[in-house]
């Protein structure tokens, strides 16, 4: 095919939703664009100096295209967090008063220096229950907002994204999941749906928000808008990114991005996820949205040692984090097959009812009533030297924190598990991280106590006498990183995030020890984090990068009785109603169907469009005959780059179809003499056969040794006795060689192959199919709809 017929192919893939991409052929894709451009060098400046010195600046301008792309995509992605960080806190402080000498101030901003309150913020009235009902009908109002903008404009901004993004990374085609519209409604809705007060995160959703601003910049420069590849760099980059300016953790962001995006993640595009994660915390940092020096709001440092009594109290922590994950994910996919099956209709609704629910249960909890960010830095605060939060400190609250703290835990999660999965921008990093810092202070709380009732204990014999042994905040701190883990079933990530958060190298090997123990758990009861338990439960075409043990051979698995394309026979008519018939995404070619001797595989998107092509070059009629087989196999004359063609053996007229842009043709006679064709740069020498049936015109495009290359393009519609030397038949004598679309190499395995190997090449590869045959007869295909099928009804 032609390097214009490639891009015409790929637009229209483009605009296929719901389809995969095949890495191998958008590779080969690219490969064929790099030689017609060499090709073309060669051609206007031949084997100069001049030449290599080209070659050389255009090696240069890619490199740095690239680091400048991304260094834009990072810094817009810094400059969107900064925004949405100051409308989300003004947003969640508006609902409990106002800044008298400035509307548009929170309260942070507005008693900037002081403690706890100041004279210039105000509640809105001074009647307890005036305030509560301003409370409830501003979370209502916020909430069903949200709600609004994502039905109505941008239906895909629901949700936290992650799961879909993790698909669209590996190859599955999402129309308008990443558009502008999706950008603009998720940036919009995110601060209104985290304000309203749901039991919904925004560090998810950040990282959809930041995946949809590197595609639509992106999608800018051709380099990436026709290479599905690069792309793929572009997007795992965002990722990184969109976690990096969440956490305030660049490092954290490109483990996450490697551990649970990615996946194929090469050193090239792990160090411009590096890059463009630092550009985006670097951009936000000069912002400064909190005033504070901190990227995020929770951030905190420690100063003081762990004793190894603890470590039992860690792993109690970690068992949470394991069992919560398991639960949340259990429920919130039930709750989401009820929402899907009996609440579709009424999304709007059902977001207003639980922004009321919440805000009415929530107001009179002093952990439940503030922002989750918030909430989680008072949680992991020491008690000495900082403000005391409602009595946290107190020992004589420790009652009343206790039972406080353990009712934030149990509706939180119980709100997480009908929250997550609203038509809104909804994401679970922050909600699980604040379930898991209520639960870890609870805990060491109780562990405080224990000391202080019994400090003479040998348990307790590593504490130093003359000061605190136990600290709160730091159970707080590591409960959070269980839940995290538990809820995503991800573990480095979450170690590097927490201790970028923290600055504590010390409280690194405790971090380690919880993570370890949820992710054991996890492993052992569970099913994966809820990324992936959300794609299987959407039916989505992704494989994960577990390991899988099957036992049985690719041909129980693969797909039988297929839909065939004999190599010659069909008609025109024949293959469009095939094509109307059938909905599969292509068709294996074969010999006869006698033999089924296997001869290549024609994708339905390009049989499509050579249809449409050839039909646009000359009228033809369904009783045209089609040949999908190529020329040195019909015993002709080798192949060479054809274009469409249409040749007359009455009068030896015929018209070429331009092979440059597809759209137009070229309408040529025949003469002794050769013609130079113009096609933009290239030009194209046109010959005439020495058969004596005129046969169909040859193009040749010199490769970078002055030779044509094999790849050949386009659609050639001649006399079947122009080409065969036969009379022609009731047919009119016309066909249509599809040849040049045929792909003669598709990726082929035994059917006694392994499964588990087929699903290996499948990760590595990325074919879109892979047929089955046996001595060269084929047997079947199998895609990884048909794998993941097999995964669902047997495992």
């Amino acid at each position: 095919m032609a390097a214009t017929d490639f891009e015409e192919i790929a637009e229209i893939k483009r605009y296929e939703d719901f389809s995969t991409i095949d890495w191998v052929q958008d590779a080969a894709r690219e490969q064929l664009r790099q030689r017609i451009r060499r090709s073309r060098t060669l051609r206007i400046y031949g084997r100069s100096w001049l030449r290599a010195v080209l070659d050389y600046l255009w090696d240069i301008y890619g490199s740095i295209h690239g680091w400048v792309v991304v260094s834009c995509i990072g810094a817009s992605i810094g400059a969107i967090a900064a925004m949405l960080n100051i409308i989300t806190e003004w947003l969640s402080d508006i609902k409990l008063g106002y800044c008298t000498t400035g509307f548009y101030l929170n309260e942070k901003f507005c008693c900037s220096g002081a403690d706890v309150g100041c004279p210039e913020w105000r509640h809105w009235s001074s009647w307890s229950i005036f305030n509560y009902l301003i409370f409830v009908i501003l979370s209502v109002c916020l909430a069903t907002m949200s709600a609004f903008l994502v039905k109505s404009y941008a239906p895909y901004a629901a949700g936290s994204g992650i799961s879909e993004i993790k698909c669209i990374v590996s190859g599955f085609v999402m129309k308008g999941f990443l558009g502008g519209w999706t950008l603009l409604i998720k940036s919009l809705g995110l601060p209104l749906a985290i304000a309203s007060g749901l039991s919904v995160g925004k560090e998810g959703p950040s990282v959809h928000y930041a995946v949809c601003a590197g595609n639509v910049i992106a999608r800018c420069f051709p380099r990436y808008r026709r290479n599905a590849a690069k792309m793929r760099e572009i997007l795992t980059a965002c990722a990184a990114t969109g976690v990096a300016v969440a956490f305030g953790s660049p490092i954290g962001g490109v483990l996450f991005s490697l551990e649970e995006i990615a996946s194929n993640l090469s050193l090239k595009t792990m160090w411009r996820s590096y890059f463009c994660a630092l550009v985006g915390t670097a951009v936000l940092a000069a912002v400064n949205p909190f005033r504070t020096g901190q990227l995020v709001m929770f951030q905190v440092h420690y100063d003081r040692d762990w004793h190894f009594f603890e470590i039992i109290f860690f792993i109690v922590l970690g068992v949470f984090g394991g069992l919560y994950g398991i639960f949340v994910s259990r429920w919130n996919l039930e709750a989401q097959a009820f929402r899907k099956k009996y609440l579709a209709k009424y999304a709007i609704e059902e977001v207003a009812c639980l922004a009321a629910i919440t805000a009415i249960i929530c107001y009179f909890n002093q952990f439940l009533k503030i922002d989750m960010t918030e909430s989680m830095e008072i949680l992991f605060k020491e008690c000495e030297g900082d403000e005391d939060y409602a009595g946290l400190c107190e020992p004589s609250n420790r009652s009343r924190v206790i039972a406080s703290l353990l009712f934030a835990t149990i509706v939180r999660t119980l709100l997480v598990i009908v929250s997550y999965g609203s038509k809104v921008p909804a994401g679970i990093f922050v909600p699980s991280m604040a379930i898991g810092a209520s639960f870890g202070r609870l805990v060491g709380i109780i562990v405080q106590i224990l000391y202080e009732s019994h400090p003479e204990s040998g348990f307790f014999a590593a504490c130093a006498k003359d000061g605190p042994c136990i600290t709160p905040g730091t159970y707080a701190f590591l409960g959070a990183a269980a839940a995290l883990s538990g809820i995503m079933n991800i573990t480095v990530s979450v170690v590097v995030i927490m201790f970028e958060l923290t600055g504590a190298l010390t409280y690194i090997l405790p971090t380690m020890i919880v993570v370890g123990v949820t992710k054991i758990i996890n492993e052992k009861f569970g099913r994966g984090g809820i990324a992936e338990q959300t794609i299987f439960f959407n039916g989505f075409p992704f494989l994960d990068k577990e390991e899988h043990v099957f036992g049985v051979n690719v041909s129980d698995v693969m797909i039988q009785g297929l839909s065939v394309l004999p190599s010659y026979g069909m008609t025109l008519g024949e293959v469009e109603e095939l094509l109307k018939r059938t909905k599969y995404g292509g068709f294996p070619v074969v010999e006869d169907t006698r033999s089924m001797i296997l001869s290549g595989y024609i994708g339905r998107t390009e049989l499509q469009y050579a249809i449409e092509r050839a039909k646009r070059s000359s009228p033809l009629q369904p009783t045209a005959k089609c040949f999908f087989t190529t020329p040195d196999q019909r015993h002709l004359h080798p192949p060479s780059v054809s274009a469409i063609t249409a040749n007359s053996a009455s009068n030896g007229n015929g018209a070429v179809g331009d092979t440059s842009d597809g759209n137009s043709a070229l309408v040529s006679s025949w003469n002794d003499g050769s013609h130079d064709v113009p096609t933009g740069v290239t030009r194209f020498k046109m010959s005439r056969s020495t058969s004596p049936h005129p046969g169909p015109l040859r193009i040749d495009v010199p490769n970078d040794q002055g030779e044509a290359p094999s790849l050949m393009p386009s659609v050639v519609v001649s006399s079947q006795a122009a080409t065969t030397g036969m009379p022609e038949d009731d047919h009119g004598g016309v066909h249509l060689d599809f040849s040049q679309f045929i792909d003669i190499t598709p990726i082929t395995v035994n059917p006694n192959f392994p499964l588990e190997t087929v699903m290996e090449l499948f990760k590595k590869l990325g074919p879109s199919v892979i047929l089955v045959e046996h001595r060269g007869r084929l047997c079947g295909l199998i895609t990884p709809k048909d794998l993941l099928k097999y995964q669902f009804n047997k495992h």
